[in-house]
Protein backbone atom coordinates (compact mmCIF):
# COMPACT_ATOMS: atom_id res chain seq x y z
CA UNK A 1 0.00 0.00 0.00
CA UNK A 2 1.50 3.42 -1.22
CA UNK A 3 0.89 6.70 0.83
CA UNK A 4 -1.42 7.88 -2.00
CA UNK A 5 -3.73 4.84 -1.35
CA UNK A 6 -3.41 5.63 2.15
CA UNK A 7 -4.32 9.17 1.88
CA UNK A 8 -7.30 8.46 0.00
CA UNK A 9 -8.71 6.09 2.53
CA UNK A 10 -7.81 8.18 5.24
CA UNK A 11 -9.49 10.86 3.53
CA UNK A 12 -12.72 8.47 2.84
CA UNK A 13 -12.70 7.54 6.11
CA UNK A 14 -13.00 10.88 7.78
CA UNK A 15 -16.00 11.61 5.19
CA UNK A 16 -17.96 8.74 6.26
CA UNK A 17 -17.24 9.83 10.05
CA UNK A 18 -18.16 13.31 9.32
CA UNK A 19 -21.46 12.15 7.50
CA UNK A 20 -22.12 9.69 10.52
CA UNK A 21 -22.02 12.45 13.06
CA UNK A 22 -24.10 14.33 11.10
CA UNK A 23 -26.81 12.23 10.90
CA UNK A 24 -26.59 11.20 14.51
CA UNK A 25 -26.74 15.00 14.84
CA UNK A 26 -29.79 15.49 13.06
CA UNK A 27 -31.76 12.12 14.25
CA UNK A 28 -30.82 13.15 18.25
CA UNK A 29 -32.54 16.78 17.56
CA UNK A 30 -35.42 14.71 15.98
CA UNK A 31 -35.77 12.22 18.68
CA UNK A 32 -35.81 9.40 16.38
CA UNK A 33 -32.86 8.03 18.61
CA UNK A 34 -35.46 6.88 21.28
CA UNK A 35 -37.36 4.05 20.20
CA UNK A 36 -39.89 2.01 22.15
CA UNK A 37 -37.40 -0.33 23.08
CA UNK A 38 -34.70 1.52 25.26
CA UNK A 39 -34.61 1.57 28.46
CA UNK A 40 -34.61 4.42 30.49
CA UNK A 41 -35.01 4.40 34.52
CA UNK A 42 -34.88 7.50 36.65
CA UNK A 43 -34.05 7.41 40.38
CA UNK A 44 -33.69 10.27 42.20
CA UNK A 45 -30.65 12.45 40.70
CA UNK A 46 -29.44 9.64 38.59
CA UNK A 47 -30.34 8.50 35.11
CA UNK A 48 -29.86 5.34 33.01
CA UNK A 49 -30.65 4.78 29.63
CA UNK A 50 -29.85 1.75 27.62
CA UNK A 51 -30.85 2.00 23.77
CA UNK A 52 -31.61 -1.66 23.29
CA UNK A 53 -33.84 -1.07 19.96
CA UNK A 54 -32.24 1.64 19.08
CA UNK A 55 -28.57 -0.82 18.96
CA UNK A 56 -30.72 -3.04 17.01
CA UNK A 57 -31.94 -0.87 14.32
CA UNK A 58 -28.39 0.79 13.90
CA UNK A 59 -27.01 -2.21 13.59
CA UNK A 60 -29.06 -3.81 11.15
CA UNK A 61 -29.12 -0.91 8.75
CA UNK A 62 -24.88 -0.57 9.24
CA UNK A 63 -25.26 -4.44 8.33
CA UNK A 64 -27.15 -3.95 5.16
CA UNK A 65 -24.99 -0.69 4.23
CA UNK A 66 -21.51 -2.27 4.84
CA UNK A 67 -22.61 -5.60 2.67
CA UNK A 68 -24.01 -3.36 0.09
CA UNK A 69 -21.09 -1.49 0.06
CA UNK A 70 -18.32 -4.38 -0.38
CA UNK A 71 -20.77 -6.29 -2.48
CA UNK A 72 -20.25 -2.94 -4.90
CA UNK A 73 -16.99 -3.15 -4.16
CA UNK A 74 -16.37 -6.63 -5.73
CA UNK A 75 -18.33 -6.11 -8.57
Amino acid sequence: MNLESLGRFLVATAVVLFVLGLMLILLGRVGILRLPGDLLVRRGNSTFFFPIATSLVVSLVLTVLINLLLWLWRR
